[in-house]
């Protein structure tokens, strides 16, 4: 556990009690598929790791309490986030505690739900190349406008 703090950008935890074992597998199966690991641990395990972790030394574990599973990523910033905001849509059984960021900075519930609404960094890149590359489609539809234009005159005068 200590190795995936280490690593991590954002680790998000929160109560699961009430969910089923075919609703914590259903919750694996999105977590894998976005590169988010769901771990449920002792929350004693836990801050032992997070005390090995030079980031998490200082950290506050007194939200640490009850049931509680752990989503982690070491490649994107808010996708823990979003896959458990997206689970708990379906199954309100699912609440947010809290999460830390990569810098070792204790997230509210209420942070972690704003970081759900973000968009993820691939869309993020994608959205930027798109803006990179509007001036360049615009430039080319002018020309090919313009192009078909002179055509058709042509075309109409022959």
């Amino acid at each position: 556990m200590a190795d995936a703090l280490a690593s991590s950008k954002l680790t998000v935890y929160a109560q699961y009690k009430d969910l089923s074992v075919a609703d914590l597998q259903e919750l694996r199966a999105a977590a894998r598929e976005a590169g988010v690991q769901i771990t449920v641990i002792k929350n004693r395990l836990v801050r032992v790791a997070m005390s090995q972790v030079e980031t998490y030394k200082d950290t506050d574990t007194s939200a640490l309490e009850g049931q509680l599973l752990y989503a982690i990523s070491s490649d994107d910033e808010v996708a823990p986030a979003q896959v458990l905001d997206k689970f708990a849509k379906a199954h309100p059984a699912l609440q947010f505690v809290g999460g830390f960021s990569d810098e070792g900075v204790l997230l509210s519930a209420d942070d972690v739900k704003a970081l759900a609404g973000l968009p993820s960094k691939n869309q993020l890149i994608a959205e930027v190349v798109a803006q990179l590359l509007s001036p360049v489609h615009d430039v080319t539809n002018a020309l090919s406008g313009n192009l078909h234009a002179l055509l058709d005159g042509v075309e109409a005068k022959a």
